[in-house]
């Protein structure tokens, strides 16, 4: 006679051993009365004390696709963000910035306190600016509409000095001083050059070329800033919009001049940040002093124009690369000199070869420069550094297997890096058959650009580490009258995060998705890590995890003496509670819980290291359509391969990598700063002449989660999606008209100068 145990659903054999256990599972002994007599069995049971992720066919809610416990409240409009505040007495803040990147500075803000409403008016810098957008004095008023006036209202006069906004201005004889240190550093030189040049000149096939990639803003729908209740005591709260809940308290209470422990940062919902959104930040600072100085709570999220002069951007690149190959397809050697336009900050680079391996270990050299600007300071953006790199190694590894005649995905493969050799030919092959390259005529020679129109296929690869960090606290709480709560302090950037905190706990209690409530976004909850480089998921599903475990246990040590087993035999099934020993014996969750003392029972969990992996790998495939007579590129289909370890929710990872195709669609075809260098003018600071792309620019998109990749390990891939897309949709044109456009974005009018050139 055979049992079923709950857990698993497998049956298990009376009087004899019964297989093999999932992982997270123990066999225990115990005994059953069958026909009127005691029989003892072995089963196998949950082990609470062992740290893993069930089965991946044990998952009921996990690794399936769920909809955002979010989601109706940011379609029905109650999803309370910083934008949203509104409270008793509280004034609106508004920022003065530079118009010019650089200039003698005189201000008085008499003019903006004579205005009626305007309570508050400071002066944040006396003497000059030095960088475009730098603020210069900040106002608060009972009004947005006051605010504006008192900003317009503030008497400033610039003395404009000689800038540099740009590369050639930076670079040129006698250009004004950005850094003590001038205006181009070397900030980091690998390999042997006279090796690498040896090997090069040996090649039989080379490029040299130059690959440049423009400034990119983050273009977060909700712009940087907070709301600060103060009231003049010895407390404050902040409505942030932050990328870390715990990043802002201490630097508020600094500028408010209170205690740490005297200020909670609130962040329900927050809408993007991209990398951009760290710590309490510039507005935030001013909002603070503002607050202090009014004794009133300020409202102060920056208005769009000060948004793109303020927020930080994706560092552009002027990238000059020299490779070569072998005859059979190897790379030999690459030379890179990189130049990262990171404006008063140093920008970022990836480095190069990127992701490939050549053949003789001396082959690669290096060395990249910070070319300095009086301009906003780069900041990390979705996967900094690696969308330049990729874009220049890709399109090199295109240009060489041209010159070859080799098929670039071959071409490709033959130079991808052990260990994850076939992680990166498995996941570049999907995306080609899903692509349709095996049926394209254009696979060892682009096409010649004849006719109206041409098709093209490309490619590009990505990588990113991820990982989890020893900083998340959790507590899971369930009441006497059933309920669950699932309680930490993270912030969830749009990513998912609310999701999974509620899944977790009720994947290990066997319960629906609903009936979990998640608390996040508090500072007064459980410590948890800032949201960057992908490594929330990592860092905080395990705590997660553990403090359900361990809910999970007290309520079973609880249980026991209800149902008169051990506590190992109590399970967890659909909503019930049940002996495992004997599946008729079973009680509802809510008179499970009525059985709770009245200060009901909780589990604290803590980050498990075994439950959090890192490095991820992902493929990219785009098809273009090129008008020959206009310039236009269309993109009609990206596809998108990545592993990720584990998946939390399918639907959001799915999500995360149609969010990262789109997004470099939009840096490919559309997104590029733009300043007067004569003026030093901004002249798209706004998000009705900054393009990026629209419903009409989105492509049929293909998103494919590895699940060859069997690692029972949570890790963040989110950064990773971004990175080969804009790579993938040149090498694309490229293979459709044969013109290489080494210059992003590709605009047609770059499409049409390369189409005239080459004829």
């Amino acid at each position: 006679m055979a049992t079923r145990d709950p857990m698993t659903n497998a049956a298990v054999q009376e009087g004899q051993d019964s297989g093999a256990g999932r992982p997270g599972q123990r066999k225990i002994k115990t005994t059953r009365v069958v026909d009127g007599h005691e029989t003892e069995i072995e089963i196998w049971v949950d082990d609470d004390e062992s740290i893993a992720w069930p089965a991946r066919d044990r998952l009921r809610l996990l690794n399936t696709d769920l909809r955002r416990v979010d989601g109706p409240a940011k379609a029905d409009g109650s999803a309370r963000y910083s934008h949203d505040v509104r409270l008793p007495g509280m004034l609106y803040g508004r920022i003065l910035y530079s118009h010019v990147p650089r200039a003698r500075v005189t201000v008085d803000v008499a003019p903006a306190l004579a205005i009626d409403g305007v309570e508050v008016a400071i002066v944040l810098r006396a003497d000059r600016v030095t960088w475009l957008g730098q603020p210069i004095a900040a106002v608060a008023a009972t009004s947005p509409e006051l605010a504006a006036d008192g900003v317009r209202a503030i008497a400033l006069k610039l003395d404009v000095e000689p800038f540099a906004v740009n590369r050639e201005q930076s670079l040129a004889e006698g250009a004004p001083n950005v850094h003590e240190q001038g205006n181009r550093r070397s900030t980091d030189r690998r390999g042997d050059a006279d090796k690498a040049e040896a090997l090069l000149a040996g090649a039989a096939v080379r490029v040299d070329a130059v690959y440049s990639v423009p400034v990119q803003h983050h273009v977060c729908l909700e712009t940087h800033g907070v709301v600060v209740d103060y009231r003049g005591g010895d407390e404050a709260t902040v409505h942030a919009s932050t990328q870390g809940t715990f990043t802002v308290p201490g630097e508020a209470a600094t500028e408010l001049g209170l205690a740490g422990d005297e200020v909670h940062c609130l962040v329900p919902h927050m809408g993007g940040g991209f990398g951009a959104k760290f710590g309490l930040d510039r507005p935030g600072q001013v909002a603070c002093q503002l607050a202090r100085e009014a004794k009133r709570p300020v409202h102060l999220l920056l208005d769009r124009p000060g948004e793109f002069h303020l927020g930080g951007n994706r560092s552009g690149a002027r990238q000059h690369l020299r490779a070569g190959a072998n005859a059979d397809g190897r790379l030999v050697a690459m030379v890179s000199e990189v130049e990262m336009f990171g404006g008063i900050r140093d920008g970022s680079n990836a480095g190069h070869p990127y992701i490939y391996t050549l053949g003789e270990r001396d082959g690669a050299f290096r060395e990249h420069f910070a070319v300095h600007t009086h301009t906003d300071g780069s900041r990390a953006m979705r996967a900094p550094g690696h969308p330049q790199a990729s874009f220049a190694t890709e399109a090199v590894m295109d240009e060489l297997a041209y010159a070859l005649e080799m098929d670039p995905v071959e071409f490709r493969v033959r130079n991808l890096p052990a260990p994850s050799r076939e992680v990166w030919e498995r996941q570049l092959r999907r995306c080609a058959a899903e692509i349709g390259w095996n049926e394209h005529p254009h696979r060892t020679a682009p096409g010649t650009g004849d006719g109206w129109e041409a098709v093209g296929i490309g490619f590009g690869l990505s990588v990113w580490g991820g990982g989890g960090r020893p900083s998340c606290e959790v507590v899971v709480r369930i009441e006497p009258d059933g309920s669950v709560t699932s309680s930490v302090g993270t912030q969830d950037l749009g990513t998912g995060t609310r999701t999974y905190v509620a899944a977790i706990p009720a994947e290990v209690l066997g319960l629906p998705l609903a009936a979990v409530r998640e608390r996040i976004g508090d500072s007064r909850l459980g410590a948890a890590n800032a949201s960057g480089g992908s490594v929330t998921a990592a860092s905080l599903s395990p705590a997660v995890m553990d403090a359900a475990l361990a809910v999970r246990r007290r309520f079973a040590e609880h249980l026991a003496s209800v149902l008169g087993v051990e506590a190992a035999l109590v399970g967890f099934e659909d909503g019930r509670v049940v002996d495992r020993s004997d599946a008729s014996r079973s009680l509802s969750w809510r008179e499970a819980c009525a059985s709770l003392p009245a200060a009901g029972i909780t589990g604290q969990g803590k980050f498990q290291a075994s439950l959090a992996g890192r490095g991820v790998h992902g493929a990219q495939a785009a098809r273009v359509r090129v008008d020959l007579m206009t310039g236009h590129v269309q993109v009609e289909k990206m596809v998108c391969v990545q592993d990720v370890g584990l998946p939390l929710n399918r639907l959001a990872l799915r999500s995360q990598m149609n969010g990262g195709m789109i997004q470099a669609l939009s840096y490919a075809l559309l997104e590029e700063r733009i300043i007067d260098p004569w003026l030093g003018l901004s002249l798209n600071a706004n998000l009705e002449d900054y393009k990026i792309a629209g419903c009409a620019d989105i492509p049929e998109l293909v998103a494919i989660i590895d699940d060859d990749d069997t690692r029972q390990q949570v890790i963040g891939m989110s950064e990773a999606a971004v990175v080969p897309g804009a790579s993938a949709i040149a090498g694309a044109v490229h293979n459709a008209c044969g013109v290489r456009i080494r210059e992003l974005p590709l605009t047609p009018d770059r499409v049409l100068t390369a189409l005239a050139e080459r004829s």
